[in-house]
């Protein structure tokens, strides 16, 4: 009896594949090979070690995200050999699309992008409800969504500020362009926007501390953790995430100086920064503890907790600003600056790329001591000062 004939096996132009990482995640991209030529196509979707049953629905997501992607390029390729124009694109919703891209945010550890995403996708949903497909964010979805950011409240039933709706707008411009990288959609419609109809951020502004305020929250007793966090930053400008972070094995000693060596989280960037001898001051006695043991205890209490007593400190204190434990870095900076540090110098001291990001302290410091120059008009302008001769 003759043997069954086996079947060829037929060679798709498009495989997923998977790329283990040095954390255990897995990066998913595309290998496309089409006409001779081979093209990988990273897709900026991660599948994670499955430990538990919540892991193994947010592996199933994503490979059920990046299986669409991978049929929508099939589709193109196919009908672009044969001559045909693409049919409708984006069949994915648009918050499926969101919550995609939140998923590989967590798992990118970019919590801050994460939280943004969540916060975009509640103000499409009260937009448009849950259902707008891909295909149907036009140009005049994305025009009655600018206006719904100016005209609806936020939270606490207040309108958003100018910067928020540009934050919004830039962050929906975001996820759209990947969408486009990504094959779901064929273009962005914001890119058609006016620049002019484009929601603007205000000039930014930064909160500080004055010397004299630093000294007054030394002098005011704190039995809570943040304190020594909050002046240790203080004199060294170091964000909170990255103070949670440190451990004693972040820091060393080298020619009697001291240093920091962390890899920042936000930029996840290596960083290496001097301490002072006033920054060391705050860090407590490492004593018996190891390399892993965190130079300050933050990690039990949560940042909503650490605001909290950071705000009651600053009251006991006297201080009425607005403090929260990101106004150290900004002292830090304008400390630096008032002392007399070049802005090149106090750019690399706090981890910025781009000088122009440390310009805003500049300019606060420029506009101070303008207001102290000022203050001479009142001694010769209020009657009653003038001196005969």
């Amino acid at each position: 009896m003759a043997k069954p004939k086996k079947q060829p096996k037929i060679k798709e132009p498009i495989r997923l594949r998977m790329k283990p990482l040095a954390n255990g995640n897995k990066s998913l991209y595309l290998d496309i090979y089409q006409a001779g030529r081979r093209e990988y196509v990273f897709l900026k979707l991660y599948l994670i070690p499955e430990t538990d049953s919540t892991t193994k629905t947010l592996n199933a997501n994503t490979l059920q995200a990046a299986n669409a992607i991978k049929a929508q390029k099939l589709i193109e390729l196919t009908n672009n050999a044969a001559g045909i124009k693409a049919p409708t694109r984006g069949k994915m919703r648009l918050t499926d699309w969101v919550d995609t891209q939140t998923e590989a945010a967590l798992k990118d550890s970019t919590d801050k992008a994460a939280r943004l995403y969540k916060s975009l996708r509640r103000h499409l949903v009260n937009y448009a409800g849950e259902g707008i497909l891909m295909k149907d964010v036009t140009l005049d979805y994305v025009k009655g969504f600018i206006t719904h950011l100016s005209e609806k409240p936020g939270q606490h039933n207040r309108k958003l500020s100018q910067t928020s709706q540009h934050v919004y707008f830039a962050c929906l411009n975001t996820l759209l362009n990947k969408a486009v990288r990504h094959g779901v959609i064929a273009s962005n419609p914001c890119a058609l926007i006016d620049r002019t109809e484009k929601p603007t951020a205000t000039e930014s502004t930064r909160e500080y501390l004055t010397v004299d305020e630093v000294k007054r929250l030394i002098a005011t007793p704190c039995r809570y953790d943040i304190q020594r966090a909050f002046l240790f930053s203080c004199f060294c400008g170091l964000r909170l995430s990255d103070v949670k972070n440190l451990t004693w094995a972040n820091i060393y000693i080298d020619q009697g100086q001291t240093y920091a060596k962390i890899t920042i989280k936000k930029t996840r960037k290596p960083f290496i920064i001097p301490l002072s001898a006033e920054a060391v001051k705050w860090m407590p006695d490492r004593g018996e503890a190891d390399d892993t043991t965190p130079v300050f205890n933050l990690t039990t209490t949560t940042d909503t907790s650490h605001t909290w007593n950071l705000t009651k400190w600053v009251k006991r204190a006297g201080i009425t600003k607005h403090v929260t434990f990101h106004v150290s870095r900004h002292t830090f900076a304008t400390m630096m600056l008032t002392a007399g540090a070049d802005l090149y110098t106090v750019s690399k001291l706090l981890g910025h790329s781009n000088v122009a990001t440390t310009q805003i302290y500049a300019k606060i410091i420029d506009l101070k001591k303008v207001e102290a120059v000022n203050l001479v008009n009142n001694i010769f302008t209020n009657p009653g000062n003038e001196n005969e001769v």
